[in-house]
């Protein structure tokens, strides 16, 4: 005969494993769906300085502005810009989108909202820093996927820093 303990605890493990079996049913729908979409990204204008840098040893590094224009149209709920730079890749511009808001992004002359530095003097002429479209697509179970638009460009950095005036 049977407790009411024991008949409690084998109803919650079959109600766990069901759980169990629902919740990888439903990540098995989503796992393999390509979520990449057509991205158009034009750059309107660079800019680049040379800046003290007060975290380090007083050195002079590259500080780069980049203004650019997003056209995709994405579900999503967190997007992010990433601009890679040879095998480096830095996150400049996000936006979280939330549940029903328009997920069309048609975004005109944005710039970015973190710092784009780099110790040292490699954005100075550099001819192949690429941007890219990226986001996170929030599932319901399983792996965060990390997806990458369909569209990208490459951009030079200018020869030349912008004169910063000092008053």
């Amino acid at each position: 005969m049977n407790t009411v303990l024991s008949r409690a605890n084998s109803l919650f493990a079959f109600s766990l494993s069901v759980m169990a079996a629902l919740t990888f049913g439903c990540f098995i729908t989503t796992a393999f769906k390509d979520r990449s979409v057509p991205v158009r990204l034009h750059v309107s204008r660079i800019m680049l300085k040379n800046v003290e840098d007060f975290t380090g040893p007083r050195e002079r590094s590259d500080l780069g502005f980049i203004t650019f224009d997003i056209t995709a149209d994405i579900l999503l709920r967190k997007i992010f810009i990433a601009f890679s730079l040879a095998l480096n890749q830095v996150v400049l511009w996000d936006k979280i989108v939330l549940r029903g808001d328009n997920p069309k992004l048609l975004l005109k002359d944005m710039k970015t909202k973190y710092f784009f530095f780099d110790d040292g003097n490699g954005l100075k002429g550099n001819r192949n820093v690429t941007l890219t479209l990226s986001w996170n697509v929030v599932p319901n179970a399983g792996i965060l996927p990390l997806v990458t638009g369909s569209g990208h460009v490459s951009v030079p950095f200018p020869d030349t820093y912008e004169i910063t005036k000092s008053y």
